[in-house]
């Protein structure tokens, strides 16, 4: 038979484990219901940055004609006013990459079009659209020379 002191014992384990399970159950299922919202919540900001992210690279992809045209103050540039210009002032390429000081090739992709130039170069293009042939021709002597 046995010990009523091992029985009274076992009987007040279980009746303290049996405490401790219906004190620490709502914890569990309060903790079960946080883990969950806090994945759904990590779900809804990987969708969110997803997003973002395709917005701004379509308003990037919108938005960089823009400010090429409106930048360096007011100046505006064409390809076309470009080639005029040379054929006004009589010059060849080189001639007016050497007075903008930029390579040739800029020269040539500006003019067809594939490229255009910085906002830092405009005042320069600028500059040339205010030069005479004779301007044009002491600027180059004075390069040159």
């Amino acid at each position: 038979m046995p010990n009523i002191a091992t029985v009274l014992k076992a009987e007040i384990s279980r009746v303290a484990r049996k405490d401790a399970r219906a004190e620490t159950q709502p914890l569990k299922k309060a903790s079960a219901q946080y883990r969950s919202d806090i994945a759904a919540l990590k779900r809804r900001v990987l969708a969110l940055e997803k997003q973002l992210s395709r917005l701004a690279r379509s308003s990037k992809a919108l938005a960089s004609p823009t400010p090429a045209k409106a930048s360096a103050g007011g100046l505006r540039y064409s390809a076309k006013g470009l080639v005029a210009q040379r054929k006004r002032l009589g010059l060849t390429a080189t001639a007016v990459a050497k007075i903008l000081n930029v390579s040739v090739q800029s020269i040539y992709k500006w003019e067809d079009g594939k490229t255009r130039p910085r906002a830092s170069q405009l005042p320069a293009i600028a500059s040339l659209r205010k030069m005479g042939k004779q301007d044009a021709a002491k600027f180059l002597a004075s390069l040159s020379g």
